[in-house]
């Protein structure tokens, strides 16, 4: 049996999508679709609406409006959050680059955080929430495949 909340999500979800799309554009118009239809559903006000498709365009307009609110002030809030707004990585010769590419994400953090950032292996558990030992087995794998790759690329 099909309740109303399915059929109303069946019998509109191709128009809704377009119109998802056309207040977000395309790049993030599913995710913004897939958050109002949930928390459409999770409401205990949509199972007693009238007019559920009214309801779910409502719902996305809504959604949209706080997804351009939250676009407009990310520049702001990523601004306030740095404290030093001219620092870039430093430029690294490519063969490091690529090697640098070949670790592992977490890898790669721990490399940054110990080399870039100047933080002790304790700190980047913190941060990273893991535990130290961690951080430590991650940098000593990620010393030995910087080696590797170097020694491979140097040899050539």
């Amino acid at each position: 049996m099909v309740d109303d909340a399915t059929e109303a999500y069946r019998a509109h979800r191709h128009e809704l999508m377009r119109f998802a799309t056309a207040l977000v554009g395309p790049r993030d118009a599913a995710d913004l679709f897939s958050t109002a239809v949930v928390k459409a559903l999770a409401s205990p006000t949509f199972a007693t609406a009238d007019n559920k498709r009214a309801y779910l365009y409502r719902i996305i307009f809504n959604e949209a409006h706080r997804f351009r609110a939250r676009r407009s002030r990310r520049p702001a809030i990523e601004a306030a959050g740095s404290t030093n707004q001219d620092w870039r990585m430093p430029a690294l010769h490519p063969e490091v680059a690529a090697a640098v590419r070949s670790l592992s994400s977490r890898q790669r953090a721990v490399v940054f955080l110990a080399y870039w950032a100047d933080m002790t292996p304790a700190q980047i558990a913190e941060h990273l929430h893991i535990s130290d030992g961690s951080v430590r087995r991650h940098l000593a794998r990620a010393r030995a495949r910087l080696r590797e790759v170097l020694d491979e690329r140097h040899t050539r």
